[in-house]
C-alpha cells in the first residue's frame, strides 16, 4: 500500500497530455511566428534620392538594386478589363506549339475559369507542355471540374502552399508565358467578376499588359521562382528560354518580390521611385494602406513640388474595411497636397504607378503590406515615355470617372467609419 504522505510518481496519463500540450503550444507559436510576426529587418529611413527618374544613375540603380537589370527591345500593349484581357489570354494560350506557364492568384469556378480550363486542356492534349501553378487561398475550386479537366488531359497543375504552415503568405503573382516569347502579367483574376468592361456594380475595373521581347525571359525566371518551390522540376531550354529578339524600343524590367527572399525588396521599388519623382506621381492602387515612411516619402515629394494624384476604390468594394483604414491614413497627405480620388462606376482593382511621366511600374503589386512584405508578387518596370503618356490617358479616364475626395469631405466622414478604420490600423499588417 502506497504512503499517501509521500510524493506519488507521476500518471501515465497526465505525463501524456503534458505532451501533447507542449506539442500543440510550440505548433501553435510556429503558425503565429510564421504568418503574423515579421523577422526580417525593415527600411524604416528616408530615401534621399538626389536624382530623377530621367537620369542614367537611376536606370542603374534600379537595374542592380532592385532585382534583373532593365533590358531593351520591348513592346508592352496595355489590355483594359475582361473584354480585352481574356480574349487576348485566351488566343495565347491556344496558339501555344510547346510551353504555357501559369501562375494565378483568383481561379473561380464559372463561364471564364472554364474557359481556361478547356484552352489549357485542349494544349496538352495537343501535346504542349502545360504547367498552371495557382494559390491555395485564391481558388474556390480546388477539387472541381475545372482542375479535373486539366489533369486528366496532362496539365501539371500545382496548388501552392495548399497544405503549408506559411498559409499567410500566398502566391499573388499573375503571370502567363507562352513558348517563351510571349507573355502577360497584371493583376486580373481569371474569374466572372472580371468579365466585360467594368460596366456593372459586381465586375472588376483592371489592367493587365501583353508583353513580348527579351524582358520575357525575367517573366518566365519570374514563375520558375514559385515552380521549383513547389513542385522542385527546373524547366529549361529552347521551349522556356528561346533566343528572344528585340520588339520594339522599350526598356523593361520584370520585378518579383518574397517573403521568402528576406528583403524589403517591393516596397523598396515604391519608396525609390516616389522619392526620384520630380514633376508629378500618378498611383493607381485597389488597396492603397501605405506605411509611415510611405506617407512621409508622399509627403516630401510635395514638399518638392511633385504634382501627385491617387485613384482608389470607392463604396463598390470586396473589403470595406481595408478601404476604412486607407482612409483613416489619408490626413496628413491630403493637408499637404495629395489628391485622392474614388472610383465610382465598378469594382477597382487596378495596380499601377507613373512617375514623371516616364516611368511606369504595373503588375501584381498592391500598396499596402500584405503585398509588399508577405504576397509573392511580380511587377513589370517600364522606362519609356511613349508607354508612360499612354498610360497617363488611360489613368485620367479613370480619374474621369472617379469622385475626389477633399480634406474637408475627409474629415466629415461618418463617425462609424473613423471608428473602424482606426481599430483596423491595429491590423494593417495583414491588409
Amino acid at each position: 500500500m502506497q504512503n499517501p504522505f509521500l510524493p506519488q510518481p507521476p500518471r501515465r496519463h497526465s505525463l501524456r497530455k503534458r505532451a501533447v500540450a507542449a506539442v500543440v503550444g510550440g505548433l501553435v507559436t510556429t503558425i503565429l511566428a510564421r504568418n503574423f510576426f515579421e523577422s526580417e529587418k525593415k527600411v524604416k529611413h528616408p530615401l534621399i534620392v538626389d536624382y530623377g527618374v530621367d537620369d542614367p544613375q537611376f536606370e542603374r540603380t534600379v537595374s542592380q538594386l532592385l532585382g534583373p537589370p532593365l533590358i531593351g527591345g520591348n513592346s508592352v500593349t496595355i489590355l483594359e478589363n475582361g473584354c480585352q484581357i481574356f480574349p487576348a489570354m485566351l488566343d495565347a494560350i491556344r496558339s501555344a506549339q510547346k510551353t504555357v506557364t501559369l501562375e494565378n492568384f483568383v481561379f473561380s469556378r464559372g463561364r471564364i475559369a472554364r474557359q481556361f480550363a478547356e484552352a489549357l486542356a485542349e494544349r496538352a492534349r495537343a501535346g504542349v507542355n502545360v504547367h498552371f501553378l495557382q494559390d491555395a487561398m485564391g481558388c474556390n475550386c480546388l477539387h472541381g471540374e475545372e482542375m479535373k479537366l486539366m489533369k486528366q488531359a496532362g496539365c501539371d497543375v500545382e496548388i501552392f502552399r495548399y497544405i503549408n504552415l506559411r498559409f499567410n503568405e500566398r502566391t499573388h503573382r499573375k503571370l502567363l508565358i507562352i513558348d517563351g516569347h510571349t507573355g502577360f502579367i497584371g493583376g486580373a483574376g481569371i474569374s466572372d467578376e472580371w468579365d466585360g468592361d467594368a460596366d456593372a456594380p459586381d465586375r472588376w475595373r483592371d489592367t493587365q499588359y501583353h508583353v513580348e521581347g527579351p524582358v520575357i525571359a525575367q517573366m518566365q525566371q519570374a514563375f520558375l521562382d514559385n515552380w521549383i518551390q513547389t513542385r522542385g522540376m527546373v524547366l529549361h531550354g529552347p521551349a522556356y528560354f528561346p533566343e528572344l529578339k528585340p520588339r520594339d524600343g522599350m526598356e523593361c524590367q520584370v520585378f518579383q518580390s518574397s517573403s521568402c527572399e528576406g528583403a524589403d525588396s517591393a516596397r523598396l521599388m515604391f519608396l525609390f521611385a516616389i522619392a526620384a519623382a520630380r514633376k508629378s506621381i500618378r498611383i493607381a492602387n485597389a488597396y492603397f494602406i501605405p506605411d509611415d515612411l510611405a506617407v512621409s516619402t508622399l509627403i516630401e515629394a510635395r514638399v518638392r513640388g511633385v504634382e501627385i494624384d491617387v485613384i482608389v476604390p470607392g463604396p463598390l468594394i470586396d473589403q470595406h474595411l481595408a478601404r476604412y483604414v486607407s482612409r483613416s491614413r489619408w490626413g496628413r497627405m491630403l493637408e499637404s497636397g495629395v489628391r485622392f480620388h474614388e472610383y465610382q462606376e465598378a469594382r477597382y482593382h487596378c495596380k499601377y504607378m507613373i512617375v514623371d511621366d516616364l516611368w511606369t511600374s504595373v503588375g501584381s503589386c498592391n500598396f499596402d503590406n500584405r503585398s509588399l512584405r508577405l504576397n509573392d508578387e511580380a511587377n513589370l518596370n517600364v522606362l519609356d515615355a511613349k508607354f508612360a503618356r499612354r498610360h497617363v490617358e488611360v489613368f485620367e479616364k479613370d480619374k474621369a470617372r472617379s469622385h475626389e475626395i477633399t480634406l474637408p469631405q475627409w474629415r466629415s466622414r461618418p463617425l462609424a467609419e473613423k471608428i473602424q478604420g482606426n481599430l483596423g490600423c491595429l491590423l494593417r499588417s495583414q491588409l
